[in-house]
This record gives structure tokens, C-alpha cells and sequence, in this order.
């Protein structure tokens, strides 16, 4: 019953908005980009409080958000952890083991809408101006984000770039917005019309259309050093998202794996990343 209600209830959405449309384009598009950033998952569960709350640190106000921040301290450089969608700070548990027991000092931080932060919503544009937060208060010479968090990290990179960020590392990140969309509207069963208004409403509200939106664009001028880890098998983000980026990105290295998912926690991949910020 509750797959079949995941199934029917946003093609209802979308039926309604298929309809809508046609009377007030603008707000049945506005009513369809609250619908896809809206943060459904994430919260801080029970085994998951346990394991965050000793080591909470500052609460920021940024981007009339509240976001709460975690450090574990070391003595090497500062690596910034920024975790995908409808998912928190917890999600790096695995790799913190690795990246503590290597002495780097260590920030991460539940995004809006997740974890112990404030919010319904969350999309890149707004993703990013709290990772320019972080890095400006932080420092970190490294970055580190999955999926959503990794393509939030370039497009962050490629607004403002920075000289003091030497790595960044993305795990199951994706590039195309497009791609992004063309989901979103099967999903709702949106029509064309209905995808139109919503794309006249993100280059009107952002300043990109859905095709500029591209982490294989944002990385051409990228000269940081990169490490894109994906599973040819991810089931969540397409592996071709890596490839297009990796092909355009000169200073990166592309890992492919089989059969470890989209989380991918395994301790080969967290292995590889510490070797790679320590080269």
C-alpha cells in the first residue's frame, strides 16, 4: 500500500498542476519548485543523536537559516564534510573514523531542512551560499560532498572561487540539472506546458536555465586538484554524471566501482579518499 501511495500521490500533484497552469503559470510553478525542495527525510534519529550530539559545535545563522556545525579536531588541514540529500552530518560516520585516525581537523554540517538546521526546503543555489559560509569561516584547504553536496561544492567553487581550497573530493554527484528536471516531471507526470512555466521560473528566480545548471560546465576552469568516486551501478545518480565532468575537469581523477550503491561507505572508498588527500 505505501508503494502504491509513493506512486499516486505525486501524479496527483502533477495533475493538478497540469491543470493550474493554464489559469496562473507563474504560481503553478512556484507551488512545483516547493514541491521538489521540499526535505521530506533527514532528521536526526535516535542512534544518530547519540553519535552527533558530543561533538555539535557553533550554530550559525546564514541565509535566514539556523545551521548547526560539527568539529572533530586535528592538527592537519581543515576538510569540510557536506552530505547529500535527505541525509545528515551522520551519514560521514564511516570516513570520519578514517579521517580523524589521519589527525585532520575536521568540519561538517547538517544543511537546511536536515539535521538539527532549520528549513522545509533545499536547493543547490541555496545549498551553496552555506557552503561560502563554511569555507569562510573555516578555512578548509579540502571539500568534500556527496551527491547533491558534491555538485553543490562546484557550482560553489565555479561563483567563487577559491585559492585556499587545495582537493575536492565528490561521491555519487550529479551534473545535469536537465536530467534533475526530466525525473521531477516524469515522476509528477508533469506535461511540457507545466515543465515550461517551471523553467521560465528558475531562470527568472536564479538567472540559469536548467541546461546552464551543469557541473560539466562549472569544472572547464577548474584548477584544483579532484576525485570523483562513483559506482557504474548507482541506481540514485547516473555513473555518466562522473564521466561528463571528468572528462572536462583536467586536474581530476575518476574511481569507478560496482556493486557499492549511491552511499557508498565502504571502507575501499573511504581509503581511497584519505590516500588522495594525503598525495
Amino acid at each position: 500500500m505505501k508503494k502504491l501511495l509513493n506512486r499516486v500521490i505525486p501524479k496527483c500533484y502533477g495533475a493538478f498542476l497540469n491543470v493550474y497552469v493554464f489559469f496562473n503559470p507563474k504560481k503553478a510553478a512556484a507551488k512545483a519548485f516547493k514541491i521538489f525542495s521540499k526535505v521530506r527525510k533527514g532528521s536526526v534519529l535516535p542512534h544518530q543523536k547519540t553519535y552527533l550530539d558530543p561533538v555539535k559545535h557553533k550554530r550559525l545563522n546564514v541565509s535566514d537559516h539556523t545551521i548547526q556545525t560539527y568539529q572533530w579536531k586535528g592538527s592537519r588541514e581543515t576538510v569540510l564534510l557536506v552530505h547529500g540529500w535527505e541525509s545528515n552530518t551522520w551519514r560521514w560516520h564511516k570516513l570520519l573514523e578514517k579521517l580523524t585516525e589521519a589527525d585532520f581537523n575536521i568540519i561538517a554540517f547538517d544543511a537546511p531542512a536536515h539535521g538539527y538546521s532549520s528549513g522545509k526546503y533545499l536547493y543547490v543555489p541555496l545549498y551553496a551560499e552555506i557552503v561560502e559560509h563554511m569555507i569562510h569561516s573555516f578555512q578548509p584547504k579540502h571539500l568534500i560532498g556527496h551527491s547533491v553536496g558534491g555538485m553543490t561544492i562546484l557550482y560553489n567553487e565555479y561563483k567563487n572561487p577559491k585559492t585556499n581550497i587545495k582537493k575536492i573530493v565528490t561521491i555519487g554527484s550529479p551534473s545535469e540539472f536537465h536530467e534533475i528536471m526530466a525525473h521531477f516531471q516524469n515522476l509528477l507526470g508533469l506535461s511540457n506546458r507545466m515543465l515550461q512555466a517551471l523553467e521560465k521560473y528558475i531562470k527568472k528566480r536564479f538567472g540559469f536555465t536548467i541546461r546552464e545548471f551543469s557541473s560539466s560546465i562549472f569544472v572547464k576552469a577548474n584548477n584544483k586538484k579532484g576525485l570523483l568516486l562513483h559506482d557504474r551501478l548507482d541506481k540514485i545518480t547516473p555513473y555518466h554524471a562522473s564521466e561528463k565532468v571528468h572528462a572536462v575537469w583536467a586536474e581530476s581523477k575518476l574511481i569507478s566501482t560496482e556493486g557499492l550503491g549511491h552511499s557508498m561507505h565502504q571502507e575501499e572508498v573511504n581509503d581511497q579518499i584519505i590516500a588522495f588527500l594525503q598525495e
